[in-house]
Parts: structure tokens; sequence; C-alpha cells
């Protein structure tokens, strides 16, 4: 009788990488640019919330951060993110809908939400 072969060697293990290294490789965010989004984009937490009060939500994901307000007319979000590896997040995007869900105008919306001074 013959002997059994030995048993093969077992996987080796995938180690995935740091979260640091995962984020280093984030591609820089796309810049948006429309007219009547001045002041907004660009512009850091603290200048977005003197423009339209407390944000409804306040969500944080690794480097990036996402604004909302809410009122009548409209629900905007501002997606921030650092211009270079850890400096100060700024809103790069902005989104805007209408309670049911479809599309608004941005500028509309912003004007529409933007506390008076």
């Amino acid at each position: 009788m013959r002997p059994l072969p030995p048993p093969p060697p077992p996987p080796k293990a995938i180690h995935p990488a740091p979260p640091a290294a995962i984020q280093t490789q984030r591609p820089r965010p796309h810049i948006q640019v429309l007219p009547g989004l001045e002041g907004v984009i660009g512009a850091d937490a603290e200048a977005l919330t003197r423009q339209f009060g407390t944000p409804r939500l306040d969500v944080r994901e690794g480097d990036a951060r996402k604004l909302q307000w809410t009122g009548t007319p409209c629900v905007l979000d501002a997606y921030l993110y650092p211009p270079d590896a850890g400096g100060r997040p700024v809103a790069t995007f902005i989104d805007a809908r209408r309670g049911d869900g479809r599309d608004v105008d941005r500028a509309a919306c912003v004007a529409a939400l933007r506390k008076p001074r």
C-alpha cells in the first residue's frame, strides 16, 4: 500500500493595505464649477455653516465629509474633500433635489437655503 501524499500547504494570507495607504491612493476629487455656486464650492465646513446654518446631517468617512441642509424648496448636499493629503476639507461638489427626490437647480437651491446676511 502506498503512503498518502502530504497535504497541500495552506493558502497564503492576503493582508490588506493599511488604511493610510488606501487614503493616499485616492484620486484628487473633481471640483465642480457651475454658475451660482461661487462661495460654496471651495468653502470649508465653517464657511458653509455660516451660509446655511447648522447642517441636518454631518457624515464623515475617512477624510471625506458630507453636509446636508434641508428646507421647503430643496435638499442640499455638500461633499467636502481635502485638496491635499492632510489639508482642510472643502466643498468640491454640490447636489440638490426636491423632497420627492427630483433634481432641482443647484444654484437655485443654494440661493433658497442661504441665510440672509
